[in-house]
């Protein structure tokens, strides 16, 4: 197995969000931040690395019939330790993306690559495709939240650091509203899917 080959196509051909388009829900309601989004990306992170772990290393215990409750009973538990730490240690972000942590349970990307992938293959591999797979979704989540913080508050801040400030401050609100989440993913799908047409057609 090429590890790193595996890595990345986690992060470019089978992105969660632009390859796969999955996890759309909690991508357009925490990306009002970059903050946000390097929170509920860590939290996703913890889940899916340790549920492939634990679904791969149990895949031949389970019984095919009832694999996706299982499945799920595995992630809720990784998913109560994120939501317990997170409301412990880091309250203001808890309360900030509120619902969509315990609803990590049934987010489309952990229980895809538990069913996809972790019930398929030996642990190591499941390891690395939940590794790539995570950091394609923060890398986009990052992204997202990047261009709606600093177009709809004028600069990006993050965990009490200004990271970027625009010297005019022409701060669009509409941006870290609902429609500025579809405005912004609409924009950057488009652009994805354009680039990859255009690698098609010349045969890549």
């Amino acid at each position: 197995m090429n590890v790193l080959a595996e890595f990345m196509r986690g992060i470019t051909r089978d992105n969660p969000i632009f390859g796969l388009v999955l996890g759309l829900c909690p991508t357009l309601a925490v990306t009002t931040s970059v903050e946000n989004a390097i929170g509920m990306s860590a939290g996703t992170a913890f889940v899916l690395v340790c549920s492939n772990i634990f679904i791969s290393a149990m895949r031949k215990q389970i019984p095919s019939a009832v694999r996706l409750p299982i499945f799920i009973i595995i992630i809720a538990t990784f998913v109560s330790i994120v939501r317990m730490v997170m409301e412990a240690y880091m309250p203001a972000m808890y309360a900030a993306l509120g619902v969509f942590i315990p609803l990590i349970v049934v987010n489309c990307i952990i229980i895809g690559r538990a069913e996809a992938y972790a019930n398929k293959n030996s642990i190591f591999p499941s390891f690395i495709d939940a590794l790539g797979i995570s950091a394609g979704f923060l890398l986009v989540l990052m992204l997202i939240g990047g261009i709606r913080e600093i177009l709809g508050t004028g600069q990006i801040v993050t965990f009490g650091y200004t990271v970027l400030s625009l010297p005019a401050n022409p701060a669009v609100t509409t941006m870290i509203l609902p429609p500025g989440a579809f405005l912004t993913i609409g924009i950057l799908m488009a652009i994805v899917n354009y680039q990859r047409a255009k690698k098609r057609a010349r045969g890549g």
